[in-house]
């Protein structure tokens, strides 16, 4: 009896989620798409589905094709019902042009090989010195470097510079968390006290918690010289036109980031409190952030976040006082009452760290700030 119970409620289960994806597929949607050149599968599910995230819940690709997550220009998608249930499948095109991606890489490329998040900059090189003691330098001129005493000419390095320090910390009295982003200075330390920053310590200042540093690359440079003969640095050349140097940058060794972009759209695999997950910072030093621009938020992969992780941004609501029901200021202080949540836009994850991601904002009826949280993609408050 038991067990016809758990098959009843599962059987029940998977009707209810079946109807649900049903209940998301596009009016209007095209019976027959072919996949053009720049296309990427966010707007491809867009054309079928309310929500693109859930492409991954009616995506049945021919078992006979190879690596049949990938789709190229030219393939014809099709969207058919199962027992009820949607199901887009693809005829392979030619398949003679490059994949598409999940998000534009025309947006995100800059970001893909310019900015990291590392846990410790503790022993990396950096620039002693610049050619004709310049205060920063440019490709073509050379930088003295210190900490790598063992390089030989025709080695390879990426230079880069720490810019952010990421912290999360949860309120003494519970229930709500904040981040924090701190400037560095050309040691790498904290660039200048933010008082603001020490007055939330003092209210956030439970199991703070560091998320990382983030470096932002600015050019590669080519050792032309080791130390020796009373010579105490290696010198480099710098080879891109890419941002200036200045002392204090480090070294990295250069490595090959490979693009991630061959991942579906689809939501966090388990909630987290809310408020642990916040738009950390907006790419570029802006203010805030609207469609096809670039946040950093804190969440990475020890939370379970992967590429292709979709999250709705939310501004967070005001603790309004009521001065109508109040007429002194002190008791309307004191007779908050908390506003909802308003709702700005969504976002998907195309790089991801240990604790932090950078994602690519998709959509929105609002600009995204810092301080934003995310929540699952069908939240609706």
């Amino acid at each position: 009896m038991l067990k016809r119970l758990y098959a009843v409620c599962a059987a029940a289960a998977v009707t209810l989620a079946t109807f649900a994806v049903a209940q998301e597929v596009r009016q209007g949607h095209p019976d027959v798409y072919v996949v053009q050149r720049g296309d990427t599968l966010w707007g491809i599910a867009a054309r079928f589905l309310q929500r693109p995230w859930l492409w991954p819940e009616i995506w049945q690709a021919n078992p006979q094709i190879e690596n049949p997550h990938l789709i190229y220009p030219g393939d014809r998608i099709s969207l058919a019902y199962l027992n009820g249930r949607p199901q887009a499948r693809v005829e392979p095109g030619p398949r003679t042009e490059p994949m598409i991606d999940a998000v534009p890489l025309s947006e995100i490329e800059p970001f893909l090989r310019r900015l990291r998040v590392v846990d410790s900059i503790d022993g990396l090189p950096h620039v002693v010195g610049l050619e004709e003691d310049r205060l920063r330098s440019a490709a073509g001129q050379v930088a003295y470097v210190r900490g790598i005493p063992e390089s030989q000419p025709g080695q390879m390095y990426t230079i880069v510079r720490p810019t952010q320090h990421y912290t999360r910390a949860e309120r003494k009295a519970g229930g709500s968390f904040m981040t924090r982003r701190v400037d560095r200075d050309f040691r790498g330390d904290v660039f200048a006290t933010d008082w603001q920053a020490v007055w939330h310590d003092i209210n956030y200042g439970k199991n703070r918690e560091f998320l990382g540093i983030e470096l932002m690359d600015l050019t590669q440079a080519q050792v032309t010289r080791g130390e020796g003969s009373g010579i105490e640095v290696s010198t480099l050349v710098l080879l891109d036109e890419g941002r200036e140097v200045r002392i204090g940058d480090r070294l990295m060794p250069l490595e090959p980031q490979p693009f991630d972009l061959q991942f579906f759209p689809h939501p966090p695999a388990a909630d987290a409190p809310y408020g642990k997950f916040q738009v950390l910072a907006v790419a570029d030093g802006l203010m805030a952030a609207g469609p096809n621009q670039v946040v950093a938020i804190s969440a990475g992969a020890a939370d379970g976040i992967d590429n292709g992780t979709v999250f709705s941004i939310w501004r967070v609501g005001a603790m309004q006082a009521d001065t109508v029901s109040h007429r002194n200021p002190l008791a309307s202080d004191n007779d908050r009452v908390r506003l909802p949540d308003e709702f700005a836009g969504h976002v998907m994850v195309f790089r991801t760290f240990d604790k932090v991601s950078y994602g690519l904002v998709m959509n929105g009826i609002k600009q995204v700030q810092v301080g934003y949280v995310l929540k699952h993609p069908d939240a609706t408050h």
